[in-house]
């Protein structure tokens, strides 16, 4: 790729530069896939009855007379490797399971699968788990791994599930619905990649810790064009991190709200019923009620979104006024010609401007919510199918400088009436004038945060072609700031609130409300879905019920589920204790079945002013200890550990996944997995949240080795059987 670069230099055509740099780019892109898969490249081998031999890995590879050295495991050739038992081997003596670090092999496993044409020796190795089990019991990173060379049947016959229409990947705690979400992903973009390339894969994840957990997995698979992002995400240029109460939560994630965001686009369409006047130098115009109303009417007509509509509504009210001037001024009957001059003389008049902006303003979703949101009179007419209580809970205080103002909740209301109002007239944005404070910063912060982004891709392409110390990253960012063609296809669907993906996955997809649901669906018109969730493990009082209930409305018919009952995070003996919190969530729910014993049973110890001394007898060398607290106490028990315990850190993304010992919420510690985790006041989890056994649950299932209950406060009846701890 060097030489590439390196022809012509900074000579030659646009031409030969252009075609230079595409070629770089695309070298570029597969040294950073080939990068990104070196670590366990080649994992397992298939020897066949047939005397053939394949090796299996992350992605294919063929030499120089295309000869294929290695097979990537989403190619159904190697699908053996996941399915092949002995009862139905498929061809396959022997499939050998690699372990190796860096290039070098460490470990080997064998299953030998057709005892017809095996040896006695072989058939005493006979070993089919060993690889699964050594994947299982390994230490935690603070990042999740691939189980590209572990996938179990049921497992794999979800990845390779068909494109269209959507699955549901129902399972418990630890059964892998996340992993196979993002293996199904690899898989879709390996198998369909001509038809998923030009538009994308959209993942969604309840929070950034949960992406930052996730963010290798795909990478390590030889994919790197797919957008990681939660809901709160989805809405370029908008930062949402305020933090509410639940039940304001949950009013604004109810289904009403789309009528409540409708009527209040209507709001800012209605006209007075009294005379308007509009003043100018030789005479007086008149627009009276059965003139605005003809507008209005016929803008509604047109079913273009409000800001687009409003060029009709103008139009007709000049057409009015051009011909009520004419007669004024003493003109009478004009035609066309004369008509549009005296329309277009009217439309540069100050009051004639002013008075069309106040009957049909042109306006931003930003602009519609923060209205809403601070004003009552505006509440009261546009949230009349909402109760007197619930509009009290949405009624705020307009946002002040340096405030962050909005909350995840406010994302989907922003992206319907976003749908609603329509874009604005680039004429006007590039004025930029009637811009609200607030929005103006947040468009200068977009900008910004473009900037830094290119210019971060820029040092990573010129340390991939060794070109880092003849060119710097500002110039050879700005030769593209202008071409498109060099953003990602993920990158390009970042910053378009209106990109349409040809796949979505939502992984904690039992969280998303009503509302969230609208702005997803919209993100995918094929509906070409992989939604991967548990509804006993659902923690919002506006997450979802029932999958049937929340997917009838938009692809009814079009949807099927699969099931994943084993679990391979959480030993048998902790997930005993869990299945008795599920109790509490609701009758006749079942556990998933562990498929393996620690012999180290779940504890309990009071009061919790032991808890340091208990987390740091308890934390495994070179593992991750998460210490799950109710969100009323997170800061004060963050605060004890980080000053008593070496290592341990209080709050999300990176610096919690990496630390020896972090404290983090429920909503925190959802789809993340931990050596040993130590549960601190169970009863005032169940308590403070109105899904609180969910939460508990949640809690409890989180652990792959240890798990502890700290309490002062009384212990939930059903943590009952939870042996009391003694500190050795």
């Amino acid at each position: 790729m060097d030489e590439v670069l390196a022809q012509g230099g900074g000579g030659g055509t646009h031409q030969n530069r252009s075609e230079r740099d595409s070629f770089a780019g695309m070298y570029a892109q597969r040294l950073g896939r080939l990068w990104a898969v070196e670590n366990g490249l080649c994992f397992g081998r298939l020897d066949g009855a047939d005397q053939s031999t394949l090796y299996v890995g992350r992605i294919g590879l063929a030499d120089d007379d295309q000869r294929r050295l290695l097979i990537d495991w989403r190619a159904p050739v190697a699908r053996p490797f996941y399915a092949a038992t002995p009862a139905a081997s498929m061809g396959v003596v022997r499939r050998r399971h690699l372990q190796t670090r860096a290039r070098t092999v460490i470990g080997i496993d064998d299953d030998l699968l057709d005892l017809d044409n095996l040896t006695e020796e072989d058939v005493s190795t006979l070993n089919g788990e060993a690889a699964l089990l050594a994947s299982i019991d390994a230490r935690r990173t603070g990042r999740m791994r691939d189980i590209v060379a572990t996938i179990q049947n049921e497992q794999d016959r979800i990845i390779r599930s068909g494109l269209d229409g959507v699955l549901v990947v129902q399972g418990g705690p630890g059964t892998g619905k996340t992993v196979v979400a993002l293996h199904r992903a690899a898989y879709l973009l390996y198998t369909h990649r001509e038809r998923l390339a030009r538009r994308g894969v959209l993942i969604l994840g309840p929070n950034l810790t949960f992406l930052r957990y996730i963010e290798q997995v795909l990478p390590s698979l030889g994919e790197t064009d797919v957008l990681l992002s939660t809901v709160a995400e989805l809405y370029p240029g908008i930062t949402a991190t305020r933090r509410e109460r639940p039940e304001v939560a949950a009013v604004k994630g109810d289904e009403r709200m789309a009528q409540v965001v409708a009527r209040a686009v209507r709001e800012r369409q209605r006209v007075p019923r009294k005379p308007v006047e509009i003043r100018l130098d030789r005479y007086t115009l008149t627009l009276d009620g059965r003139l605005l109303d003809a507008a209005r009417n016929r803008a509604a007509r047109s079913r273009r979104p409000h800001n687009e509509a409003r060029a009709v509504f103008v139009r007709h009210l000049l057409n009015a006024l051009a011909r009520q001037a004419a007669r004024l001024i003493g003109k009478g009957t004009i035609d066309d010609d004369e008509l549009a001059d005296l329309r277009e003389e009217l439309r540069t008049e100050q009051p004639v401007k002013a008075a069309l902006n106040r009957l049909w303003p042109y306006t931003t979703p930003q602009q519609l919510l923060i209205g809403l949101f601070t004003s009552r009179e505006r509440l009261d007419y546009a949230a009349a199918e909402l109760g007197e209580a619930e509009r009290r809970l949405l009624l705020r205080e307009p946002p002040r400088k340096g405030e962050g103002w909005w909350a995840p909740s406010d994302v989907p209301l922003l992206d319907e009436a976003a749908e609603l109002l329509g874009d604005i007239d680039p004429a006007v944005l590039r004025a930029g004038a009637w811009m609200a404070e607030e929005e103006q910063a947040a468009a200068r912060s977009a900008a910004e945060e473009e900037q830094r982004h290119r210019l971060d891709y820029a040092r990573e392409v010129l340390e991939l072609t060794g070109l880092s110390e003849i060119m710097d990253a500002e110039r050879f960012a700005a030769r593209h700031m202008d071409d498109e063609a060099y953003l990602t296809t993920a990158e390009r669907a970042a910053s378009d609130r209106t990109w349409a993906f040809g796949h979505v996955i939502v992984d904690e997809a039992q969280e998303l409300s009503p509302m969230d649901w609208r702005m997803v669906m919209r993100r995918c018109p094929s509906r070409s879905m992989t939604i991967v969730g548990d509804l006993a493990q659902t923690g919002s009082s506006a997450g979802v019920r029932s999958w049937g209930r929340m997917l009838d409305p938009y692809v009814a018919g079009r949807w099927r589920q699969e099931e994943l009952t084993v679990n391979y995070r959480t030993p048998s003996e902790l997930m005993a204790v869990a299945a008795d919190v599920l109790t509490l969530v609701g009758p006749g729910l079942s556990a998933p079945t562990s498929v393996r014993e620690t012999g180290t049973h779940p504890w309990a110890a009071s009061p919790a002013t032991r808890l340091p001394e208990l987390v740091k007898s308890e934390s495994v060398e070179g593992g991750r200890t998460v210490v799950i607290v109710a969100e009323s106490s997170a800061e004060k028990t963050g605060e004890l550990l980080a000053e008593s315990v070496e290592g341990a850190v209080r709050g999300r993304g990176t610096a919690a996944l990496d630390a020896p010992v972090s404290v983090m919420t429920v909503a925190e510690a959802k789809g993340l997995e931990f050596d040993v985790v130590i549960v601190v006041e169970p009863e005032l989890i169940l308590g403070e949240s109105p899904r609180g056994a969910s939460d508990l649950y949640v809690a409890m299932t989180r652990a792959t080795q240890r798990l502890g209950v700290v309490h002062t406060g009384s212990l939930p009846e059903a943590l009952a059987r939870l042996e009391r701890h003694r500190i050795t």
